[in-house]
């Protein structure tokens, strides 16, 4: 008989693009996971630029890009991470999740279970941040076959 797989506990948070911080608004754009046992840190970016043009008009997509492209280097460590890849693993995932009021900001840290950290990092991003934009696609189709 075929034994489970063995089960691992990861921390995670969604990345959130809130351009107007007063305002308490924001577009969940991204998810960082943290898996001690498999030494695995990772974050997935993707920035839906039209939605993001559609609800803040304002916004500096060039600004909001350079933030975001930070989060995964951090991730990884090295030199291209800048003094923050000297650090230990879990302590780039702790300054990564630290609460803060800018325009990119972590989403309280959420636990879990996994046997494949990549594959959790996959299903959450398609639960927290791919989630919305298949929905309005839905809802776009719907209201395009009611106008024809």
């Amino acid at each position: 008989m075929p034994s489970a797989p063995a089960m691992h506990s990861y921390d995670y948070a969604t990345i959130r693009l809130v351009p107007q911080v007063e305002r308490e608004e924001f577009i969940n754009v991204g998810v960082i996971l943290f898996c001690k046992e498999k030494a695995f840190c990772r974050a997935a970016i993707e920035l839906d630029e039209e939605r993001t043009r559609l609800l803040f008009p304002a916004v500096e997509l060039p600004a909001v890009r350079s933030y975001l492209d930070a989060i995964p280097r951090i991730c990884e460590g090295g030199e291209a991470a800048g003094p923050l890849g000297a650090l230990p693993v879990r302590e780039r995932f702790l300054m990564l999740v630290a609460p803060r009021s800018t325009m990119v900001q972590p989403s309280p840290v959420h636990t879990g279970l996994t046997d494949d950290p990549a594959a959790t990092l996959e299903r959450l991003m398609d639960q927290m941040v791919r989630q919305f934009p298949q929905a309005l696609s839905r809802e776009n189709t719907r209201a395009q076959k009611k106008e024809q």
